[in-house]
């Protein structure tokens, strides 16, 4: 074997061995949060698992907030929807989102930014009161004129009430894993944000992070920290239902 095939036969093996070990450590991940957390069982015995739908803030056109160098709210957003929704079906979760490409979901032939945001988020809304039993997530970053302001909150309304219990259990995630100097408070929404007012079912509108914070900003584009985001509102997820849905 010359040297050249020597050099490609280690570079194969090293590749192989990153994917068994990133694979591995998805796996070791997942099991250790459900070691340390109840089974996601539903309150009442043999009562169906709730559909989990989740929503990727704006997309398409509407590219949303904007970090000072330049990326979008609208990937970040989708980036951390997908690796929720891995996890969610790895554990044998039923998962629809309300989008998985980088689109608007208005109806065809609307015309107008503005028309096509208002059918936009009519058919996201659609999309979230369709099934029977749901619970639904709707992930966003912030953005504020003073830059100095970090941290994730929670958003809740009060038309299913299970709702503010789901908040306050991801918030304090966010808090224990990632984020422990995030002192926020979860705060109740009115009809400005219109999917999280008038789902009818337990919902949180997430604000990650504040794109307007160039130090979370940074980390809010990178795939692993998006990736810790994702787990950490996956293990919310399971501790509430787990808890029955109310906490």
């Amino acid at each position: 074997m010359n040297v050249c095939m020597k050099k490609a036969v280690r570079s194969s093996l090293c590749l192989l061995g990153a994917a068994a070990v990133c694979v591995f450590g998805i796996r070791t991940a997942l099991m250790r949060s459900q070691e340390n957390a109840p089974d996601a069982v539903p309150a009442e015995a043999g009562a169906d698992p709730p559909v989990i739908v989740l929503d990727a803030g704006h997309g398409g056109i509407d590219g949303g907030c904007t970090s000072a160098a330049g990326v979008p709210e609208k990937g970040i957003n989708l980036n951390i929807v997908l690796e929720l929704r891995d996890l969610l079906e790895m554990s044998g979760y039923e998962v629809v989102l309300t989008r998985d490409t980088d689109r608007s979901i208005h109806d065809k032939g609307i015309e107008g930014i503005a028309n096509q945001k208002s059918s936009d988020m009519d058919n996201r809304l659609e999309i979230l009161n369709a099934p029977e039993n749901a619970v639904c997530i709707s992930v966003h970053q912030n953005q504020f004129t003073d830059p100095k302001y970090s941290g994730a909150q929670m958003f809740y309304s009060d038309t299913d009430s299970r709702s503010e219990s789901l908040a306050q259990m991801m918030q304090t995630q966010f808090r224990e894993q990632l984020q422990p100097d995030n002192m926020r408070e979860i705060k109740h929404c009115g009809k400005e944000l219109f999917l999280c007012y008038y789902c009818k079912h337990p919902m949180v509108m997430a604000e990650c992070g504040f794109l307007s914070n160039p130090g979370e900003a940074a980390l809010l584009s990178t795939e692993d920290y998006q990736r810790q985001v994702a787990f950490t509102i996956y293990a919310a997820l399971q501790q509430w239902l787990a808890a029955g849905g109310s906490v």
